[in-house]
């Protein structure tokens, strides 16, 4: 037994019900190599995460003085992760004034575009902690919908730090490391086949899979608590999109589709002066 079969940490050892033999334990004892792929990743992170905007100096000059030690220690294989890079989304100053924010305990006004409603609207929050899961969101107290929030970085359209201090309620944070949002494997499944416009749903919703489909759409499964969300979704799509399963949702999606129409075609009241 070990932490791997790359060798190197493997346990060998025999008992005969009453006593243990251990036949390697120079072996185990030696001082552990990162391997080839381990010390490419952690390079290649801890270069990236070097260039963030709103880094302290003095923890930017530690971190680069712990990648050149790893560097020595990995020998050729930190050539290859010098052909990598990362760019973070984070631009125009957006990580860096969220960072200043948090540690300086005040509030953010900011314009936010959310996709899945086609709009921008205009905030106060209190921010709580930078997370990033697959992209870099700020988790905040939002004091539009009084609710905790979280807002990806480069869906922020502007932002200014305000004078007002933070004073987010106590609230106990949660685990993100599967993800911000976390379907239960009992929830309903849904398939949502998207054209090319409706892409976006596959990085706003959280998913089991998408496949491409022939016209540069995607074939997409997720779980959902409650299906019938997903109809304000269908009538978002329009023609870039439609619900293929459950059928029953297909069917009421298409019926508010038709309601929603029919709308359009309702005559004025007369002397309404439309």
């Amino acid at each position: 037994c070990g932490t791997s079969f790359r060798g190197g940490d493997l346990l060998d050892i025999d008992t005969d019900g009453e006593r243990i033999w251990w036949h390697n334990p120079d072996d185990v004892a030696e001082p552990l190599r990162l391997a080839a792929d381990e010390a490419t990743a952690l390079l290649v992170a801890a270069r990236a995460v070097s260039t963030l905007p709103g880094l302290r100096e003095s923890d930017r000059q530690a971190l680069l003085r712990a990648t050149a030690k790893v560097e020595t220690a990995a020998g050729e294989t930190a050539g290859a992760s010098s052909r990598l890079s990362v760019t973070f989304e984070a631009e125009g100053g957006v990580f860096a004034d969220v960072d200043r924010a948090i540690s300086e305990r005040r509030r953010l006004w900011i314009r936010y575009y959310s996709p899945a409603r086609d709009e921008v609207t205009e905030r106060e929050i209190d921010p709580i902690r930078l997370v990033s899961v697959g992209h870099t969101y700020v988790e905040a107290w939002c004091r539009r919908s009084e609710a905790r929030r979280t807002f990806r970085l480069d869906r922020v359209a502007e932002i200014r730090i305000l004078d007002e201090p933070s004073a987010p309620p106590e609230i106990e944070l949660r685990d993100l490391s599967e993800g911000l949002v976390q379907p239960a494997a009992e929830d309903p499944e849904v398939v949502v086949e998207v054209g090319p416009g409706g892409r976006w749903v596959a990085e706003y919703y959280p998913h089991d899979s998408a496949d491409e489909l022939p016209d540069g759409g995607l074939r997409i499964t997720l779980r959902t608590p409650d299906p019938a969300s997903l109809r304000r979704l269908a009538l978002r799509l329009g023609r870039d999109g439609r619900i293929v399963s459950p059928p029953e949702l297909a069917e009421s999606a298409r019926r508010a589709a038709t309601e929603a129409l029919a709308a359009y075609d309702t005559e004025p009241p007369a002397g309404s002066g439309q």
